[in-house]
């Protein structure tokens, strides 16, 4: 733990005081236009039986994309997290995305990413809650049960997993205000080699790539924070639709 906190603490103090100041609530506002406007036109193109519009045609592989991505991690019950998940990547895609054509973007500023941090934790937990009721949400990062002298462990476990928790704020804000702002200062530095030759144009299609990397990494770490936190309740469920024998299903398959 202490590693990771060294590791990350020049990017977590260069994080505090660089930024985009006020401009923040311009371009995230820009961002969120772009996103409904792309939902507006996607949605026209739902009327027909086969859809010919373009936009309809992208959302609907990017959902596909999401619903397949979903479903392997979680099982079938995860399809209800794709709404969830399908907003995170369309917001932090375009918000990368707006870096290669403007000065700015909403995703190099760390108050940005560690709010939309927040918000995927607390859906995380509540999730979480609503799979295996609040006590046994809370008694999952405890660990298996343990008797006995064994319970000082359980409590180490749960102190251990609670602050886990906490480190996803860091670990989600910065990966993604790291990769997007470091790529910025590439780019101003390569621009400065030579007068009057923007170099940094060069780095468009690595950045391109980076863009949709970053908003997928982020997605699938939600993916699987959900897998974790909702298991038990699904695994309860799947038990009480077979009688509690839970072995049957793999005696059938067997």
């Amino acid at each position: 733990m202490d590693s990771f906190l060294h590791a990350n603490l020049p990017l977590a103090e260069a994080a505090k005081s660089e930024g985009i100041g006020w401009n923040i609530f311009v371009y995230s506002g820009l961002t969120f236009a772009i996103v409904f406007g792309f939902v507006a036109l996607a949605r026209k193109g739902l009327k027909g039986r086969v859809y010919t519009s373009l936009p309809t045609r992208l959302a609907e592989h990017l959902f596909l994309f999401l619903e397949g991505m979903t479903v392997n991690v979680i099982g079938p019950q995860g399809r209800k997290f794709v709404p969830f998940l399908l907003a995170l990547w369309s917001f932090i895609f375009v918000g990368n995305l707006m870096g290669l054509l403007l000065p700015e973007t909403p995703t190099a500023d760390w108050s940005l990413n560690i709010a939309m941090a927040v918000i995927t934790v607390v859906y995380v937990q509540w999730e979480g809650i609503k799979a295996n009721g609040l006590v046994g949400h809370i008694k999952h990062f405890a660990g298996p049960k343990l008797g006995g002298a064994m319970v000082v462990i359980s409590g180490l476990i749960f102190v251990v997993e609670i602050i886990s928790e906490l480190m996803k704020l860091v670990s989600l804000s910065l990966r993604l205000y790291g990769n997007i702002h470091g790529g910025h200062l590439v780019r101003e530095s390569l621009d400065t080699l030579i007068a009057g030759i923007p170099l940094g144009g060069l780095l468009l299609p690595l950045k391109f790539f980076t863009c949709i990397i970053q908003a997928f990494v982020w997605t699938i770490l939600t993916c699987t924070y959900l897998a974790i936190a909702t298991a038990h309740g699904h695994d309860d469920e799947h038990e009480g639709d077979h009688g509690g024998h839970g072995h049957e299903p793999e005696l059938a398959h067997a």
